[in-house]
């Protein structure tokens, strides 16, 4: 048996509460062994965990795959790692993505460590997962060629979406947030922005990513007749409280959840999660995403900065470095 490696990782410790503590493990039978250069921070599930508010009853589905400890504190959590595999066999020094928390070094299956493509710099690949995300909600979308599309919330995944969708050929791409300065990352992304109270209205498809209830009357508001509007966020404990007797029923709008850790049904026959993912980190290639990162702290900085990370409306996706 291999000797136990000494590591160290980030620990949520009770609600807005985080350390360092020390972690210990042994490498098992297929699993590779990975020094880990870059986390990157997902605000928006992030911050819910970190303030305790993962409502009990979907503690078992919003695990995520290497997470360990429970929402209920102390909790180790996240799923954007991108790391280097040590060893002596053929994948040593492979770069490899995971859905590992923000951890030094860790063990991980060796199928879910899923090599990073060339063309790609590791230090943009901690946005596989929320390419994931994104991705999975413009399957559930269905959006076509010539779309008229509208994206509210400009967040990490929101942008994301609005990247994706603008590549279709003929779509028009409009990213909506209450925050000017998006304007900019909207235009490194090929789409179009505009205020909540600017946007333009008959949109073919309506992805809303805000998180808010505000954010979802406007995209009521946005959607044509008949249009679906794909709510891609996640409210925790938070209950919406939205109008349906304006413009629901009468322009018969369809409301659709968009969760990735399903496969939509049409594509669920053909395609695995690791397929899923591999696909996203190809995606990847492209230098405009690394507008996306808005900013990077040590590893070993993470306790004094992860409550600002978090909190701040700044943030997109926040990467962590680690020393190599």
């Amino acid at each position: 048996m291999p000797d136990p490696v000494d590591t160290r990782a980030l620990w949520i410790t009770g609600p807005r509460r985080s350390e360092i503590m020390p972690v210990r493990y042994a490498l098992a039978a297929e699993q590779y062994d990975i020094k880990t250069l870059y986390t990157g921070i997902s605000r928006g599930t992030e911050r819910l965990v970190f303030e305790g508010r993962v409502p009990e009853r979907e503690h078992a589905n919003m695990r995520a795959p290497l997470q360990e400890g429970e929402f209920s504190f102390p909790v180790k959590y996240g799923y954007s790692a991108v790391g280097r595999v040590l060893g002596s066999d053929a994948e040593e020094g492979r770069i490899v993505f995971a859905l590992h928390p923000h951890q030094v070094r860790f063990p991980c299956p060796e199928a879910m460590a899923v090599p990073v493509p060339e063309g790609v710099p590791p230090a943009r690949a901690i946005l596989g997962a929320n390419m994931e995300t994104a991705l999975n909600i413009v399957w559930d979308a269905h959006v076509q060629p010539g779309d008229r599309v509208a994206v509210v919330g400009a967040g990490t995944v929101g942008a994301l979406v609005g990247y994706l969708a603008a590549r279709i050929p003929g779509t028009e791409v409009c990213l909506v947030d209450l925050d000017s300065r998006r304007g900019a990352l909207a235009s490194a992304l090929g789409c179009d922005f505009a205020l909540p109270t600017a946007a333009r209205a008959e949109a073919d498809v309506v992805v809303h990513a805000s998180a808010s209830d505000a954010g979802l009357e406007t995209a009521l508001a946005l959607a044509g007749l008949e249009a679906p509007i794909i709510e891609a966020s996640w409210y925790g404990t938070a209950r919406s409280t939205v109008s349906l007797g304006d413009v629901f029923h009468q322009r018969r709008l369809r409301l659709v959840s968009s969760q990735v850790g399903r496969i939509p049904a049409d594509h669920a026959a053909r395609w695995t999660h690791r397929r899923r993912l591999e696909m996203a980190l190809r995606l990847l290639v492209d230098p405009a995403l690394d507008a996306l990162i808005s900013g990077e702290s040590h590893f070993d900085d993470l306790p004094r900065d992860y409550a600002e990370i978090l909190s701040s409306a700044e943030t997109l996706c926040h990467r962590v470095r680690y020393d190599d």
